[in-house]
């Protein structure tokens, strides 16, 4: 379900579209349906539904339905509102688009417990239930209504179990029920939770599968709610890969918004974010408030602070950092960056879609790009490659031991011969031969007599 404004987001950005850990809240949702094996994923929209269904991908590929409420009349209506997406060989397994953190293994525990005669729902127990429908059980245990917060009387108010909002029943069981529900109640809505008294009417057992981990059912409503959401988030991100043997410098000061793969004695300081897909290779430092996404750092590469480390997803502008590396502080590499064994990126250095290979380095105040570069090779401070013609893109080669003087500039497409140096201050225009030195630029000239403007009085 994913049809709701969230009026107290006090955002034009439909609620479910917020991001928790890098991912929109329906996006969590909906990748949870997915690892369920789901056969279809039905989600139903309303506020902003143009940009809610443009904003989510089903990330197997599979089937993904769209389905709207319009006007939103509670969550039975919602829900109604699937019904022709439901076959009735199914199992249905309802979800909410604001409650992001739902475990699968939760879910197939309640799968198994629904057994395909039963409803199911997911419950939890709080020490303070208000706003929340109340779970009722006879005296032998078994559920016989949840009961909304506002039509509860004062003895259920005191009842601490209450619904979580997900529920799994046969579609072939469910639909009937739908077709049934009213809204004679104080909010004039329609409740999906009125399903509960239909089912017991018709003699189908209603089961309760009670979960303690309010994480998993966390829903949100406000900007407050998200952060402290995110941050529960993170830290129990932080306390898994501490236990995996990750060493971080403050796990308070940690966030990962994506997928984090760690070899043996990682080490992260403080403030890192990662991204996307990264795999940190064993003995991998990585100092304090850099940005890693979508790269791969092997063995024994030390990233300095401040390093800015941002590749695309798709192969070809994936990152990659070879084995004992020393990546900036300060240093900047983009889509499709790859660096070799001990390469040596330093301060202010910036990389983009080029090969470099073992033992080259750029200390300091460098751009690389569209290139690549051969070992041993060392560029120097405030050169760069000019790759860009103001159409196309063209590629500098720098073959194995040139030297790159400071303050060079070399024009695309051009072939520095191996072995060769390039003078400080050149600009570099044509291929150079392998082993010979190549200055390209003006002649000095010094002027006698010359005397400096001086500011008019």
């Amino acid at each position: 379900m994913a049809a709701g404004k969230g009026t107290r987001m006090k955002s034009r950005l439909p609620k479910v579209l917020h991001r928790l850990a890098g991912r929109a809240l329906l996006q969590h949702v909906v990748d949870t349906a997915a690892g369920l094996n789901a056969r279809r994923v039905v989600v139903i929209t309303g506020h902003g539904a143009a940009e809610v269904e443009a904003g989510v991908v089903h990330p197997g590929g599979g089937l993904l339905q769209f389905v709207r409420q319009e006007p939103q009349l509670g969550t039975g209506h919602a829900v109604q509102q699937a019904v022709p997406a439901l076959p009735d060989d199914g199992m249905v397994v309802v979800l909410s688009g604001d409650v992001p953190l739902t475990h699968t293994d939760t879910l197939r525990v309640l799968i198994e417990a629904c057994g395909g005669d039963k409803l199911a729902l997911l419950t939890i127990a709080f020490d303070d239930p208000t706003g929340y429908g109340r779970i009722v059980r006879d005296g032998a245990g078994a559920v016989q209504a949840i009961v909304e917060h506002k039509d509860a009387c004062e003895a259920q108010r005191q009842i601490r179990e209450v619904y979580s909002g997900i529920m799994a029943a046969p579609a072939r069981l469910l639909k009937p029920w739908l077709g049934q529900l009213n809204n004679r109640n104080a909010q004039g809505e329609y409740y999906l939770t009125d399903v509960v008294k239909l089912a017991v009417a018709q003699g189908v057992p209603v089961v309760g599968h009670r979960i303690s981990d309010a994480l998993q059912v966390a829903g949100v409503n406000s900007p407050v709610q998200l952060a402290e959401l995110e941050r529960a988030y993170q830290q129990r991100v932080a306390r898994g890969l501490m236990e995996q043997g990750v060493r971080l410098a403050d796990p308070a000061r940690f966030d990962l918004r994506g997928e984090l793969r760690c070899g043996q004695d990682v080490e992260i300081d403080v403030n890192c974010i990662f991204a996307g897909e990264v795999e940190l290779g064993e003995g991998v430092r990585i100092g304090a408030h850099c940005f890693i996404s979508n790269a791969r750092i092997a063995a024994g590469a030390v990233i300095h602070a401040y390093t800015h480390i941002e590749g695309g997803i798709s192969a070809k502008d994936r990152i990659e950092v070879g084995a004992g590396a020393l990546i900036g502080p300060y240093a900047r590499l983009r889509p499709g960056a790859r660096l070799g064994d001990e390469v040596h990126i330093g301060n202010f250095v910036e990389i983009k879609a080029s090969t470099l290979a073992r033992g080259a380095k750029a200390n300091h105040l460098a751009y690389i790009g569209d290139s690549k570069v051969g070992e041993r090779v060392n560029y120097g401070a405030g050169s760069i490659t000019a790759n860009y013609d103001g159409a196309n893109k063209h590629t500098t080669v720098i073959e194995a031991d040139v030297h790159i003087g400071s303050n060079c500039v070399l024009i695309a497409p051009v072939t520095i011969g191996a072995g060769g140096t390039v003078g400080g201050g050149s600009t570099i225009t044509k291929d150079t031969a392998p082993g010979v030195l190549t200055v390209a630029r003006a002649t000095q000239v010094s002027l006698s007599n010359w005397k400096r403007p001086e500011k008019k009085k």
